[in-house]
């Protein structure tokens, strides 16, 4: 089956010869790095990258002592919804449901400001999900006002919503290492596109797409009732695709085409350095793939290595690079972490709202048990680790995300440093987005940069003491 729908994917895709991201000049796209490594990094072993969901900064940490945190966003300026008539709202509308009606969880009337979640809902409840699509969440920022999240929104209130973060694991680590609180995703949207930014700094590609999954308008209107479109009408993918090699068998879909920017993983492996995506439940998901039926709570979107032509082409590739979480923790034991890893846990773990068992707590658990796990291991003296969203989720944030490009950067989410080289309690204050996680990498291994945008990024090197 796998084999008959790649066949299909292939036929017609040609040459991808869109310019998804801007190469800097003098760079060329397929070759390694010349740039020197930086010498102060020398000393850092191992850079992981645990990738968590949906959630701002100010939905988790807008009450983090000495952070740019809610209290510095209570002007109407940065906090007031306004409602589809322009004027603001007198109260929020109530919380509701993605599917349809009220959460009854949440009495009486909401003001027009941020509001506690709790009591009712807590750190470990399920909350509805609310919408984080390429164009809307263009809309919500409005040029930095921030003041669009609700009326652009499917959940009501919902998005102004936030929760107490003292509670977490991952608050206690913030407050022992460095907490970023200017940290921005790097694209407008959801997972699908920020994964992306945060493999290739890229936007994907679909030049001569089906007309069914192509934008009818420059508000990415789509042909389905109340959804977005997939691709923009010059050819970018922006909203959520499945590739032709790991993808729900159980959906139709059209297939995104194999893309052949480079990733950072090809920058590591042309230059010898070993790394490794581990993904929670990949093992399952390649066999569900290959057996027509659909992996449980698996996001197959998540996955960004499998939507390009090096790793679809080759079965060695993907077995060096792409591995399961029982690999990352036998690898973490062992002391065999490479120089770059990615963390993905899946869907009841990963802190993104709306799915079964899922919560920010569950997720905090997670993300925390592959934290202890490193720093018990053997590599950990070396080792800095970068906790992060892929994106906001729909949820609200009081700062305007910097001047970019056509894609972002887009909302600030939350990103903590965790490492020997980072410890002290610190905020980090400085402007950083999802790529300057490649930034860094890049610094640490002497690669080229991937676009102008990571070119041009702050490195999370910043936040060391080295």
């Amino acid at each position: 089956m796998l084999n008959h729908v790649l066949r299909i994917a292939l036929f017609g895709a040609g040459a991808i010869g869109l310019a998804a991201c801007t190469t800097p000049a003098g760079l060329q796209h397929n070759t390694a790095a010349t740039a020197a490594a930086d010498p102060k990094l020398a000393k850092i072993g191992q850079i992981v990258v645990v990738y968590m969901e949906n959630r701002s900064f100010d939905h988790l940490f807008g009450t983090f002592p000495g952070a740019d945190g809610i209290a510095n966003g209570r002007s109407p300026d940065t906090t007031t919804q306004t409602g589809p008539d322009g004027k603001p709202y007198a109260m929020l509308p109530a919380v509701a449901l993605d599917k349809g009606g009220l959460d009854q969880r949440f009495k009486g009337d909401i003001a027009n400001a941020p509001f506690h979640m709790e009591p009712s809902v807590s750190l470990g409840d399920k909350t509805a999900s609310p919408v984080h699509a390429f164009w809307t969440h263009k809309r919500q920022i409005n040029d930095g006002k921030n003041d669009r999240f609700v009326v652009e929104g499917n959940t009501g209130a919902l998005p102004m919503g936030y929760f107490d973060g003292s509670k977490l694991k991952l608050w206690a680590l913030a407050q022992r290492y460095t907490l970023a609180d200017r940290f921005f995703q790097s694209a407008y949207g959801g997972s699908f596109l920020n994964h992306m930014w945060l493999t290739c700094a890229c936007t994907p590609v679909f030049p001569n797409a089906p007309k069914s999954i192509v934008a009818q308008d420059e508000r990415g209107t789509g042909h389905k009732k109340g959804e977005e479109a997939e691709v923009t009408q010059d050819g970018y993918a922006v909203n959520t695709m499945q590739g032709p090699l790991l993808f729900d068998p159980t959906k139709k879909q059209t297939f995104l085409p194999p893309q052949t920017m480079p990733t950072i993983g090809d920058r590591l492996t042309d230059k010898g350095i070993s790394w490794v995506y581990y993904a929670d439940g990949y093992d399952i998901a390649v066999a569900s793939t290959k057996s027509g039926k659909k992996a449980d709570d698996f996001s197959y979107h998540h996955q960004p290595f499998t939507y390009f032509k090096r790793f679809i082409d080759s079965p060695q590739q993907r077995a060096t690079h792409l591995k399961d979480r029982s690999d990352m923790i036998a690898d973490v034991q062992a002391g065999k972490l490479p120089p770059v890893s990615f963390y993905k846990p899946m869907g009841k773990k990963n802190m993104h709202p709306g799915m079964d068992k899922s919560s920010v707590a569950a997720g905090d658990d997670e993300g925390v048990a592959i934290i202890n796990a490193i720093m018990e291991g053997p590599q950990w003296k070396d080792t800095v680790i970068i906790v992060t969203t892929d994106e906001n989720g729909g949820f609200w944030d009081h700062v305007a995300p910097p001047k970019g490009d056509r894609f972002g950067p887009a909302t600030r989410i939350p990103a903590l440093v965790i490492s020997p080289f980072s410890e002290g309690g610190h905020i980090d204050h400085t402007e950083y987005e999802t790529v300057s996680i490649l930034k860094f990498i890049e610094e640490r291994h002497g690669l080229a940069p991937l676009s102008e945008r990571d070119a041009r990024a702050n490195s999370l090197a910043k936040a060391l003491k080295l």
